[in-house]
C-alpha cells in the first residue's frame, strides 16, 4: 500500500471525525514532534505565522526531540487538514499526532 494512499485514508478519517465531533468554526489543537536540532520548530511556527496561534514547545527528557503544540481557531475541517499537509510538505521528518 502506498504512503500517499495511507495519507489520503488518514485525512478522510480525520475529516469525518472533525465534522462529527465539533461545530465549525472551532478551536483546534495541533501536535507535532520534531528532532530538536536545526530549525524544524521554526519551520512549523512559520506555517502558522500571523494566524493568532498559541504555540508551545517542550523538549523531550533527553533533549533529542521537541513537541510543538499549536492551538488556534480554524474555520472548517478542510482548513485543519490543509495545515497538516502544509507542515508535512515543509518540515522534513515531522511526526503529526
Amino acid at each position: 500500500m502506498s504512503t500517499e494512499k495511507n495519507q489520503d485514508e488518514f485525512y478522510d478519517k480525520l475529516r469525518s471525525q472533525l465534522y462529527a465531533t465539533a461545530s465549525w468554526p472551532s478551536e483546534y489543537l495541533y501536535k507535532f514532534i520534531v528532532v530538536s536540532e536545526g530549525d524544524k520548530v521554526q519551520q512549523i511556527e512559520t506555517v502558522f505565522d500571523n494566524m493568532g496561534a498559541v504555540i508551545k514547545t517542550k523538549p523531550s527528557k533527553n533533549g533529542k526531540y521537541t513537541s510543538v503544540s499549536i492551538n488556534l481557531q480554524m474555520l472548517t475541517p478542510e482548513s485543519v487538514i490543509e495545515k497538516y499537509k502544509e507542515v508535512t510538505e515543509n518540515v522534513e521528518g515531522v511526526i503529526s499526532l
